[in-house]
């Protein structure tokens, strides 16, 4: 059986509102987008490589860092359009087999993590997935505890059972499953046989607020061994005191 035609959709606006044209904001000089493409191109899992955005600069940030570029329908542009119609649209547009929504403002998710998890999409058989972090802290939801028992002794954090948020980093759909849900239904985004990755800390680093580029700065300045860590001169003490007797 031949490998599915796997497309990576990247979708950019220009209009984001809390961080204003957050994908072009300069992190470790190139933008946020472009670190994106390098990932997804470097990961070889795609046929091919496209950004979906709504004005045609983003057609030149995509040609430079060797990617398609389609212009979305204006109406698919605004802050209401629904992600399910922008998937729908591209799927129309754009034949293939398995569809991957390659977030922009995860500029941190490595090559090999992209490609791990495309494998694990296509190994089984889900028809749709999305990425999830794993969190080993006490929940509540609504008041009622979700992985512990308040009338337990209070567990380490751990040995409790983790619950995982949504990550979004990635998001991948069978063009069938997808466009068939979608047509009865009119929404599709978690359709089908779902699936749930978790993916590593760096795939977290979310861009949406100017903080948030803060922290994926020092992240990266973290992977290149600026700033190693230091401790206080008591930590000496410490130390010579766990050191075995000669």
């Amino acid at each position: 059986m031949s490998a599915p035609t796997t497309i990576a959709m990247i979708p950019a606006r220009a209009g984001s509102e809390r961080l204003k044209l957050k994908n072009l904001r300069l992190l470790a000089g190139k933008p946020v987008i472009g670190h994106v493409i390098e990932a997804a191109r470097d990961s070889g899992v795609f046929s091919r490589i496209v950004v979906n955005a709504d004005h045609p600069a983003f057609g030149d940030v995509a040609k430079r860092f060797g990617a398609e570029f389609y212009l979305r329908p204006a109406p698919l542009g605004s802050s209401e359009a629904r992600s399910d119609d922008v998937v729908a649209d591209f799927m129309g547009q754009h034949a293939g087999d398995v569809l991957v929504w390659v977030n922009p403002i995860a500029p941190l998710q490595p090559a090999a993590e992209i490609r791990q998890v495309v494998g694990h999409f296509n190994d089984g058989e889900f028809d749709s997935l999305i990425t999830v972090k794993d969190e080993q802290v006490h929940c509540v939801f609504e008041g009622r505890p979700v992985n512990f028992d308040p009338h337990e002794l209070f567990a380490k954090t751990q040995d409790l059972t983790p619950v995982q948020p949504f990550v979004y980093s990635l998001m991948m759909w069978r063009y069938a499953s997808f466009l068939k849900h979608y047509a009865a239904h009119g929404y599709a985004l978690l359709s089908g046989r779902l699936g749930y990755y978790p993916v590593g800390r760096d795939s977290t680093a979310i861009i949406k607020r100017e903080e948030d580029l803060r922290v994926a700065e020092a992240l990266i300045a973290a992977r290149s061994g600026a700033g190693a860590a230091e401790y206080d001169h008591a930590a000496d003490e410490i130390v010579a005191a766990e050191a075995p007797c000669a």
